[in-house]
């Protein structure tokens, strides 16, 4: 299956929304708040938080690069994560201690990030941190970042009442992360539906010529989008119901997680 185009002009808007949420979501947090454990094995609320900042750095120093430069697929910008982790974890530690306000720090570098993609609005192709991508791929790669933190937020933090994330940023990276799963495991043997995001056939194996695959996987974006992010195991997901899986190949267990 060939990788989903996305479009900046899109794409952007999901981004700028999710922003705003994310935003007033930190403004309210106390101090106490902030110095408790996150969800994230090793990390504070105060750190992921600042990893938040980061992923602004992130989007402010993005230089354009000419049309026919080779870039990084969606899936493989992604799959850098796993190597530049320590790194990752460095830089918002960092960021922890330098911010002494954390909410002013993220609302100033968003800022920034935001007027720096109205700068660069008509390229194509841009240089980040882990390599040169698509400016629509990387736009959703930081969209990707913000809902999937925004839900670690909000479950380090179950009893501050929290934003959800706009619903067409969740569809949007559903989407992707399906993307990234037919990329990386192509086939036709097993459908997997995100329902109302989006459905894709992956997985080598028997095909179909009509009617249901011969495995179907099916749940909804927010479950998809944590089995995906390594946020909850897939056995778990399944024996607690929140995945329904049938038939040959429909055991993730084995490709996932995907970040």
């Amino acid at each position: 299956m060939a990788p989903r185009r996305y479009r900046t002009e899109q794409v952007v808007p999901v981004l700028d929304a999710c922003v705003d949420v994310v935003g007033a979501d930190l403004d309210q947090l106390t101090e106490a708040e902030l110095s408790r454990d996150s969800v994230l094995p090793g990390w504070t609320v105060r750190e992921l938080a600042a990893h938040l900042v980061v992923v602004a750095d992130s989007v402010r120093h993005l230089e354009p690069l000419p049309a026919n430069a080779g870039v990084l697929s969606l899936s493989e910008y992604l799959a850098g994560y796993a190597e530049r982790a320590e790194r990752i974890s460095g830089l918002s530690q960092e960021a922890a201690v330098e911010l002494t306000d954390l909410s002013a720090g993220y609302h100033q570098r968003w800022d920034d990030a935001l007027h720096r993609l109205e700068a660069i609005a008509g390229v194509e192709k841009v240089l980040a941190r882990r390599g040169a991508a698509r400016l629509s791929d990387l736009v959703v790669t930081r969209v990707v970042e913000l809902v999937v933190h925004a839900d670690d937020l909000a479950r380090s933090l179950p009893e501050v009442p929290m934003s959800p994330v706009p619903p067409a940023a969740t569809r949007l990276v559903a989407r992707a992360l399906l993307d990234v799963l037919s990329v990386r495991q192509p086939g036709r043997s097993l459908e997997v539906r995100v329902p109302p995001a989006a459905a894709v056939q992956c997985m080598a194996g028997p095909r179909h010529t009509r009617g249901t695959p011969p495995g179907v996987v099916e749940t909804d974006p927010q479950t998809w989008i944590r089995v995906a992010a390594g946020r909850i195991g897939w056995t778990q997901a399944v024996d607690e119901g929140l995945v329904l899986a049938s038939g040959e190949r429909a055991d993730l267990s084995g490709v996932l997680p995907l970040l």
